[in-house]
């Protein structure tokens, strides 16, 4: 699944195509979607942004389409009036303006809702702050770690907990683990306030970095989307990299099947 860099980059494609056009044409897969399709011809899409893992698509009019890509689910970029073959996936929305159409395809998790109201949204409701928000700080990530609801529970686990901080995922749990020093199975109550400060920085650097450099470099199960080969793109330092020597000491990288997930991790510098 992708995580926050990767959603947010697909927002700004999508953007970019779309925003501030006036839609030419709309159309959704799902029926009780079918009502917007006459009803949004002539409006404009204000933005595009996701939280966590979730895209919000804003409409000059007061509705929000909801979507949530879920395991499946991608969003395209076409010309307007093409509906490109996805292989197996179907069509699921189509969004046009006289130049380019949006396209998602495979989701099912898609819904309209009034902007106003999405703080409420089952969904949107239960996320902690996006690590990609640029008004996120360190010190309220720090506060966050010293939450009892969130100071109890091994690290493992707690950074795939989109309640925690949306956006994070797999990869970069053992990127922010490794570039904090911290071992994955230790609580945030036990930290240290310098290690927990550490933490709490790696936190919103290493999701940043990796948004910021548009792209990773290539690794086992990444979609082709995400990746890069240009010599700015983001590196993993510790993650896919099993029994290769430790960038920062020289030992080898270990990888362990925590939390459900493989975790990629330096016995030394994380000791």
């Amino acid at each position: 699944m992708p995580e926050g860099p990767e959603i947010r980059r697909a927002a700004d494609r999508l953007a970019e195509a779309v925003v501030g056009r006036p839609l030419a044409a709309a159309w959704f897969h799902f029926p009780e979607l079918k009502r917007h399709h006459k009803t949004l011809v002539g409006r404009t899409i204000t933005a595009i942004e996701p939280h966590g893992k979730a895209l919000l698509t804003h409409f000059d009019h007061g509705l929000s389409l909801y979507s949530h890509n879920q395991l499946y689910g991608v969003w395209k970029v076409a010309a307007a009036g093409e509906r490109p073959a996805e292989g197996a996936r179907s069509l699921r929305v189509a969004l046009e303006t006289d130049e380019r159409a949006i396209l998602l395809y495979s989701a099912s998790d898609v819904a309209m809702w009034k902007t106003a109201d999405l703080p409420r949204h089952p969904f949107l409701a239960k996320l902690g702050p996006d690590v990609l928000d640029a008004s996120l700080t360190a010190a309220t990530v720090g506060k966050r770690l010293q939450d009892p609801r969130f100071a109890g529970r091994s690290l493992v686990a707690l950074l795939l907990d989109q309640g925690f901080l949306a956006g994070m995922g797999n990869y970069l749990r053992s990127e922010v683990l490794f570039t904090a020093g911290i071992a994955p199975e230790r609580r945030p109550g036990e930290l240290s306030a310098p290690e927990r400060k550490r933490l709490a920085r790696a936190l919103l650097d290493v999701p940043r970095a990796s948004y910021r450099t548009r792209g990773i470099e290539a690794a086992s199960g990444m979609k082709s989307d995400y990746l890069t080969d240009t010599p700015t793109g983001f590196r993993f330092q510790v993650f896919d990299r099993e029994g290769e020597p430790c960038p920062r000491c020289g030992d080898v990288v270990v990888r362990q099947e925590l939390g459900g997930r493989r975790l990629y991790w330096c016995r030394h510098c994380q000791a």
